[in-house]
């Protein structure tokens, strides 16, 4: 059994979150290893933060396989972004399809999908005869939505998809129609820990556990980058008009004095505002946001 992600994330300094070398080696081998069982791997990422939800050596590891870049979650991200997102994935001679897999909206683009880039084996196997099933491995990070992904993709409860990260137990192939085959492993892979920026960015999207960072802090740094590229939807959801150059923690105050989060002696329950923004921000009610774009140097 595969270890609660939660408490793998116990050790940080200065939003520093460390993973442990030893599953980030046990994974790798493991991936090396089924690379060799499949013609494709699809790559599961947060359409609102593509960077930061990825692997950082998932490049490297999946190797010369074609690949697919599912970007879930795109009823909460901006959809001008997700589609500079698309580009930039294509770019990298990658298919690149939005998705999401809670709803099932996007879902009848994928088997379309695996067939493009795999048309040339699939003609190959045709002219000799062969109608062996398309084998397709499918990766990510903890808590972005592989096994719903599969889930939805097979129409029944392939995967055992469970709140928890890392409960998927065992090596499973799962049959989808017309010839394919999904293979989900149990192995972790990690986000890029090392930068305190994606620690943070993961527990804007409820990725990382509240406990892990204080969330009053959490809050302020998510309202300032709100409010750095979203002015217009900030102001029409918590009312506040401040200057562009205002710090989180002084925007945070200002809406929730709008909101009228007021301690007994007049004080502005900051906390309280704070989860409320992250709450709001999580299931959509603020609006759709895409905290990262794909640029020039980017891991993508």
């Amino acid at each position: 059994m595969e270890p609660d992600w939660g408490l793998v994330l116990m050790e940080r300094d200065a939003l520093n979150i460390h993973w442990y070398p030893g599953h980030m080696a046990k994974t790798r081998r493991q991936m090396e290893a089924d690379l060799k069982l499949v013609d494709a791997v699809c790559e599961i990422v947060d359409a609102r933060i593509p960077i930061s939800s990825r692997n950082p050596d998932i490049d490297t590891l999946c190797g010369g396989k074609p690949r697919i870049v599912v970007l879930n979650r795109m009823d909460l991200a901006d959809p001008a972004a997700t589609k500079r997102w698309i580009a930039a994935f294509q770019a990298k001679d990658m298919a690149a399809l939005p998705m999401d897999c809670k709803s099932g909206r996007g879902v009848g683009e994928f088997v379309p999908a695996v067939e493009r880039i795999l048309q040339e084996k699939l003609q190959r196997n045709a002219a000799k005869g062969m109608n062996r099933p398309v084998k397709l491995m499918v990766v990510g990070i903890p808590n972005v939505g592989k096994s719903t992904l599969i889930n939805r993709i097979s129409g029944r409860k392939g995967a055992k998809a469970e709140n928890r990260p890392g409960v998927t137990r065992g090596k499973q192939w799962v049959n989808v129609d017309r010839g394919l085959l999904l293979l989900d492993t149990p192995g972790i892979l990690w986000p890029k820990f090392e930068d305190p920026q994606v620690g943070m960015m993961l527990a804007y999207t409820g990725a990382v556990k509240d406990g892990v960072l204080d969330v009053e802090e959490l809050a302020c740094n998510l309202m300032e980058l709100l409010w750095r590229r979203y002015p217009d939807i900030v102001k029409a959801r918590y009312g506040v008009d401040c200057p562009p150059e205002l710090p989180g923690y002084e925007l945070l105050e200002a809406a929730g004095k709008k909101r009228g989060f007021l301690l007994p002696r007049g004080e502005i329950h900051t906390e309280r505002m704070a989860r409320v923004l992250l709450e709001e921000f999580r299931n959509g009610k603020l609006g759709r946001f895409t905290l990262e774009e794909p640029e020039v140097g980017a891991h993508v």
